[in-house]
């Protein structure tokens, strides 16, 4: 086995590996999950969003993303399409049924069926990780590692039924939290069975294509929303450009740039596109959002500005990694589209510009993103 210039290691046989059609089953149905938590932003107050709702939206979205997660790394690392795996993910499917039926703003009335439906979705995925048994001995201490210790979260989550008010919700999403801190400490036992590259970035990027298909909704909300004016019509059209020059973006960058032979713990791809997948949502809010006007203006261009920041980081950060090193993006790069994101704010704080003015500036930005990095 070769090493990587970085001290990563290869192994061309990892690319053979293919989503399967239950995956993709299984991923149309957090589609409802993750409209129901992008909703939660269009929840405007005084022309702001209330920081009620953007806690909400995140509290709303993490377990969505963990629960996705959990089982999509398994799938990874152990998954074979046999029967015994396809009954495991049936079941499950029925617990994501349950958590998305019961995803509301208004915890308190739909919270023992949502805490049911994640538990039982996060108690299946650490089942199957105490069933493996035909691996090397490596791969089984991984197997091990992550069944035996996914149990102290979910025990956490379920003593929240115990507990009234903030309490319940604090212990809830303290489970949750070492839920997801868990496989950090435990990364020597996650080498000892790296994931495979090619298809964690596969199932990853069908979640990202997810998450853009909110943004195409925005544009039929923006279409719907009133008359068939020419300023409706060129914002929708400019709108339908962004997210052209997003998709281009993201999905050049895996497609072509990336090296899928590399063996990690994928841990940068995994927890770095959490906040992809923020930010995406966010970006599709500010869509509506934006062409509505029912936000203050100062609020509406942090909002927006800040949507698109964080997307620039993240996306920077997980594919900086595992990008070929002559094509990693250098100093200039990052000042150069830091710069073109800074001029633009700089106009809008100055002048007040129309709201298809802002999203064509937003489109030229990815444009330009998009060019560089593919």
């Amino acid at each position: 086995m070769n090493k990587h210039t970085s001290g990563l290691q290869h192994n061309p046989a990892f690319a053979e590996k293919k989503v399967t059609w239950l995956e993709l089953f299984y991923d149309l149905l957090f589609v409802a999950a993750v409209s129901k938590a992008s909703h939660v932003l269009l929840h405007v107050e005084l022309g702001s969003i209330p920081i009620e709702y953007l806690s909400k939206f995140i509290l709303i979205f993490v377990p969505i993303w963990w629960a996705w997660v959990g089982q999509s790394l398994f799938v990874n690392r152990f998954g074979q399409d046999t029967l015994s795996h396809r009954i495991f993910l049936i079941v499950q499917l029925f617990f994501v049924l349950i958590m998305t039926a019961s995803l509301s703003v208004n915890f308190d009335q739909y919270y023992v069926p949502f805490l049911i439906g994640y538990v039982g979705l996060r108690a299946m995925t650490a089942i199957q990780y105490l069933s493996v048994h035909k691996e090397e001995a490596d791969r089984k201490i991984t197997a091990r590692y992550l069944g035996s210790r996914f149990w102290i979260g979910l025990v956490i989550s379920a003593l929240s039924l115990f507990f009234d008010s903030w309490i319940r919700y604090a212990v809830l999403y303290a489970g949750i939290a070492v839920d997801i801190v868990l496989p950090l400490i435990g990364r020597k036992y996650l080498m000892k069975s790296p994931i495979n590259t090619h298809h964690l970035l596969e199932r990853f990027s069908l979640f990202t294509l997810i998450l853009l298909g909110e943004s195409v909704v925005s544009i039929l909300a923006v279409l719907q929303s009133s008359y068939w004016t020419w300023q409706s019509i060129l914002f929708a059209s400019i709108t339908f450009l962004l997210i052209i020059a997003m998709w281009w973006q993201y999905f050049d960058n895996v497609e072509k740039k990336v090296d899928k032979t590399i063996e990690t713990a994928g841990q940068t791809i995994i927890y770095g596109h959490l906040f992809i997948y923020l930010s995406l949502c966010m970006i599709a809010a500010s869509i509506q959002l934006l062409f509505l006007e029912q936000l203050n203006y100062i609020f509406m261009l942090s909002f927006i500005f800040g949507s698109i920041l964080l997307y620039f980081f993240s996306t920077t950060l997980v594919f900086h990694k595992y990008r070929h090193l002559h094509q990693r993006l250098g100093i200039f790069h990052l000042a150069l589209l830091l710069g073109i994101l800074g001029i633009f704010l700089t106009i809008d704080l100055f002048f007040l510009v129309p709201n298809y003015l802002i999203i064509g500036e937003m489109m030229l930005f990815f444009v330009v993103y998009a060019k560089i990095t593919t």
